[in-house]
């Protein structure tokens, strides 16, 4: 047998000069390009947060570096990145051999990037855009729920809060009728206890009164003991209750533990389970697979975020995409009026547009009766049953979204649904037949079904989950962020930011 070999191997070896953490980093590795990206920002409005006066602090550059390299290499733990700047080499030459602790980084992270990162982030795409790595004039939109740092067992619903508060008020109102039935001329002068609106103060008085009237009337011991309940319980309950829903807003729920957060149905489970976990809706727009704006919202519908979203680009870039590309969850007459009014060339799907394109032109005999398959005569403004009966236009309504856009209703009557044949399948109404369209709706709709089934709208469709559903994809899958860290919509922004810059460098430096 050969006798083996071994290289030579000495941990007490002694180097004539002390090794340099430049040398030991690859020249094409991506920290480089995090230290040489971020070294050309401009980063005034993160100095404005720093007062100035007493101990030093870390360079704002230096926190920003060990951030975004942190969340480049699956690590959004303060304490990891702790750890790694005193042990990994490549967090120790961007840090420069300076070790913050866990608590600077995370303060930094969420009091000094707070309001301030998105513009940092536009700088980044604006440095690509100038090395022709990415075009901006052409977005593809989409949105992901991706959970929150929250207990989803600690829900509070808007439904069950009216209810209760429901409750506390037929009650109040049933204590109140019982006094009066007693003592009614005790209560005479005293308000009624009947209000569009309780709050704690008004439950304590209403029991107060009702307290002094009876005080000398003989009662039931039963009625003694739910007044005796109500002036203990009632108030604080009432007042809990309208913080709630000051906290709730517009939405339907809340976790007590990151009360920003909504719960959301969440994509099934590997075993087709639904889950409904408190999670927030993280919408970004891509371009070449670069992350060119992100936003987080409470809603878990598409279908409200995008004008905000595109307004956020605008005031990021100066101006609006040329084009923009969606699917179906944001085909609404609120969006396609926005983008018209700002120019956009919309390649945005509407509802029933896959539906339209599988059915080829035939309708089904249980769609037939629906308005938009019914005959129109443009001339004469009426529709035509499917009897043969006209439906003239009768008047308009306007109905307002929940953002507050006014949709336009033109509303159509049949003349005589008496003894009709189809009635029962064409409308279940005891009366003659109506039907509402959307004139301006079924406008875009038009517009859009046109872009989407030319040539540059079929290739637009094709590269959309390409482009953007693709990121989704890398951020979950490869980077293991399925959770966000932090509490609160503003630092779940700042995690949203970071991840987006994670991705573009990381992008940037394999091009």
């Amino acid at each position: 047998m050969r006798t083996p070999t071994f290289k030579p191997y000495d941990p007490d070896q002694l180097s004539l000069l002390p090794p340099s953490l430049d040398e030991l980093i690859p020249q094409n590795h991506v920290v480089r390009v995090v230290r040489s990206v971020i070294d050309q920002l401009n980063i005034d409005d993160i100095l404005r947060k720093y007062k100035g006066g007493g101990a030093s602090s870390y360079h704002p550059k230096l926190m920003l570096k060990i951030l975004v390299y942190g969340y480049l290499s699956n690590t959004y733990s303060s304490r990891k990145m702790e750890q790694a700047v005193q042990s990994n080499i490549h967090y120790m030459w961007l840090a420069g051999m300076e070790t913050p602790d866990h608590n600077t980084i995370n303060r930094f992270r969420t009091e000094k990037l707070k309001g301030v990162l998105k513009e940092v982030f536009g700088q980044v795409v604006t440095l690509m855009v100038n090395q022709g790595l990415v075009n901006i004039k052409t977005i593809y939109v989409d949105g992901t729920k991706l959970e929150a740092n929250a207990n989803k067992y600690t829900f509070v619903w808007g439904k069950s809060i009216k209810r209760y508060k429901d409750g506390i008020k037929t009650q109040l109102e049933g204590l109140w009728k019982y006094a009066e039935s007693i003592a009614k001329e005790e209560l005479m002068d005293n308000d009624p206890t009947i209000y569009p609106e309780l709050d704690a103060a008004q439950v304590s008085k209403t029991i107060a009164s009702i307290n002094e009237a009876i005080k000398d009337k003989p009662i039931d011991k039963k009625i003694k003991q739910k007044l005796n309940y109500a002036k203990r319980n009632w108030p604080k309950k009432m007042a809990k209750y309208n913080e709630q829903e000051k906290i709730l807003g517009k939405r339907n729920s809340y976790s007590k533990t990151d009360p920003d957060a909504t719960f959301m149905r969440m994509k099934d489970d590997h075993m087709g389970n639904g889950q409904l976990k408190a999670a927030y809706n993280w919408q970004i727009s891509t371009s070449d697979q670069y992350i060119v704006n992100y936003d987080i919202y409470h809603n878990p519908t598409d279908t409200l975020t995008l004008p905000q979203h595109l307004k956020q680009y605008k005031d990021l870039y100066g101006q609006s995409p040329q084009v923009a590309v969606a699917d179906a969850g944001y085909g609404s007459e609120e969006n396609y009026e926005y983008m018209e009014s700002e120019g956009i060339e919309a390649y945005v799907k509407y509802n029933y547009f896959h539906k339209e394109q599988k059915a080829k032109g035939k309708i089904k005999p249980k769609e037939a009766f629906r308005p938009q398959h019914l005959y129109y005569n443009k001339e004469g403004d009426y529709f035509v049953c499917p009897m043969g009966q006209k439906m003239t236009k009768q008047y308009e309504t306007n109905a307002k979204t929940k953002s507050g856009f006014q949709q336009k209703q033109s509303v159509y009557e049949a003349k005589n649904c008496t003894n009709c044949p189809l009635r029962g399948v064409c409308h279940k109404s005891k009366t003659n037949r109506k039907i509402q369209f959307n004139w301006n709706l079924k406008r875009h709709k038009d517009k859009a079904k046109e872009k989407l089934l030319s040539e540059q709208g079929v290739a637009h469709r094709s590269q959309r989950p390409a482009d953007v559903e693709a990121v989704f994809g890398n951020i979950k899958q490869n980077k293991k962020f399925t959770r966000f860290n932090l509490r609160g919509k503003d630092n779940v922004l700042i995690e949203a930011g970071l991840i987006a810059l994670a991705h573009n460098l990381a992008k940037m430096a394999r091009n």
